[in-house]
């Protein structure tokens, strides 16, 4: 079978909703479950949390990152965690499970290396989405950090199929671009529950192009957080092993779209950020 026809393949059950999901997904799926019923309590949501050590170690992480704890006050448990945070930033957690949970089921040591890029890529992306959202847009940074984490789940659904349809792997990126992000992705992420406001900003994740200068929603005609994903997805110090083209280094990257933020610049305030954003991406990436 060629590439394109496995693209098309799968791409045609994804949109009758014939999804395959590794088993250890549903778990993952019913936390999701339960933290998106409005009477779920606190103490619930610590039970389900210990449950799953990833998690929690992910959680406790997350708490004590330089983003949601500046004042540097350290706690260990996880009931103190959820405290601090409360459960949108957990709701990114689960997700973040979901898509590695899609890369553990990997054996083919190519899958498993590509599957570790692209998800290095997807944290690296959340962490500075969370930072451009909280500094210069003024959209909201739970949002965006939830945003990039599932921006490249039908990528990681790709990677899962790939055993059972090795011709995935060939080819160049477009066919990814086509079905792997758009129609694939979408299909995912109605699956997963994502929020129509995180499928409106795929939309011009997908079908958009990145416009600068950022600037603060009260000037922003529509929403800008599609174009804060794509902004974040060029910064991203690890490009997606799917990029239809390679990404320039981070250090002229960030020179050749510089521009002004109020009383600093892009570059000045992901200078200051560095912090947040390393403290953000390391916590996804605890594995």
């Amino acid at each position: 079978m060629q590439n394109i026809d496995a693209f098309r393949q799968i791409a045609a059950e994804a949109s009758r909703g014939e999804l395959n999901f590794p088993t250890n997904v549903n778990t993952s799926l019913q936390i999701q479950s339960a933290l998106d019923d409005p009477d779920c309590h606190l103490e619930r949501a610590v039970k389900l949390v210990s449950a799953e050590p990833l998690l929690a170690a992910r959680m406790v992480a997350i708490a004590n990152s330089a983003a949601y704890n500046p004042g540097g006050r350290e706690i260990t448990s996880v009931n103190a965690a959820v405290s601090r945070l409360g459960f949108r930033p957990l709701r990114s957690l689960v997700a973040a499970q979901i898509m590695r949970q899609f890369a553990s089921m990997l054996a083919d040591p190519v899958l498993r290396v590509k599957a570790a890029q692209l998800w290095e890529h997807s944290a690296q992306t959340a962490a500075i989405a969370h930072v451009l959202a909280k500094r210069i847009t003024g959209e909201d940074p739970e949002t965006a950090f939830f945003t990039g984490i599932v921006h490249d789940v039908g990528g990681f659904y790709l990677l899962s199929r790939a055993s059972e349809f090795p011709s995935l792997l060939e080819g160049g990126g477009e066919d990814w671009r086509e079905y792997g992000e758009r129609s694939i992705g979408r299909a995912v992420m109605k699956k997963l529950a994502v929020p129509d406001i995180v499928l409106t900003a795929m939309e011009d994740v997908w079908f958009g192009a990145l416009i600068l200068p950022l600037v603060p929603k009260q000037e922003a005609t529509t929403s800008q957080m599609g174009n804060t994903i794509l902004l974040a997805k060029q910064l991203a110090q690890t490009s997606s092993p799917f990029a239809v083209t390679a990404s320039p280094t981070t250090e002229s990257l960030h020179a050749a779209i510089d521009f002004a933020c109020g009383d600093g610049t892009l570059q000045s305030i992901l200078q200051e950020s560095a912090e947040d954003v390393a403290s953000l991406a390391s916590a996804l990436l605890i594995s």
